[in-house]
């Protein structure tokens, strides 16, 4: 362990998780990325399915979903991956110490709780029954925005921060402070 990692991030932290956000960040936010651009790629095909292809909501279920319907209408599975974006974001902010990525980073992790909360609540009328008189789980957003179009929002919302972020971590500018990982590809002139 080297001094500079030590100073950075707050006292009594968890070994593992100094390591993580140092000399495993780089591999730890490339495995966080192939999960976020899966589930892109999961709701893409989804929205090809229902605008190009013509599909019923219903029937328009994704790869996954495709071969294993049951998967897509769980509550759990959706919340899960919620919870997994958010303690993605939430345990890999340490790495990213530059205030414009630090920034944006804490950025998509705000939107992401909300998300979350989001989710947690489908979760809770899954379990108990559904809210707002509706036949059917219900978020709040949803109330105005339908379900397919909500969810490719709240990603989006998530997605173009968290990108920004990794940008400005993959390229820090020439004054950044010496990086406690291995993620930038080169520093700005």
């Amino acid at each position: 362990m080297h001094a500079t990692h030590t100073a950075v991030l707050p006292s009594g932290q968890a070994p593992w998780l100094e390591r993580l956000n140092t000399e495993w960040h780089e591999l730890a936010l490339r495995a966080y990325m192939a999960i976020v651009l899966a589930h892109w790629a999961e709701h893409l095909l989804q929205a090809f399915q229902i605008y190009a292809l013509g599909w019923p909501v219903p029937e328009s279920r994704g790869l996954i979903g495709h071969f294993f319907p049951w998967v897509i209408t769980s509550e759990t599975l959706h919340y899960g991956y919620a919870l997994v974006m958010l303690v993605g974001l939430w345990l890999l902010r340490h790495g990213f110490t530059e205030p414009l990525e630090r920034r944006w980073w804490l950025i998509a992790l705000g939107i992401q709780f909300w998300h979350h909360i989001e989710h947690g609540l489908l979760q809770l009328q899954a379990i108990t029954g559904p809210f707002f008189g509706r036949p059917v789980p219900t978020s709040i957003a949803q109330l105005w925005i339908p379900r397919v179009e909500l969810h490719l929002i709240y990603n989006t919302l998530v997605f173009v921060p968290m990108v920004i972020a990794m940008y400005y971590h993959l390229f820090p500018p020439a004054t950044a402070t010496q990086p406690r990982c291995t993620c930038a590809w080169h520093r700005a002139a």
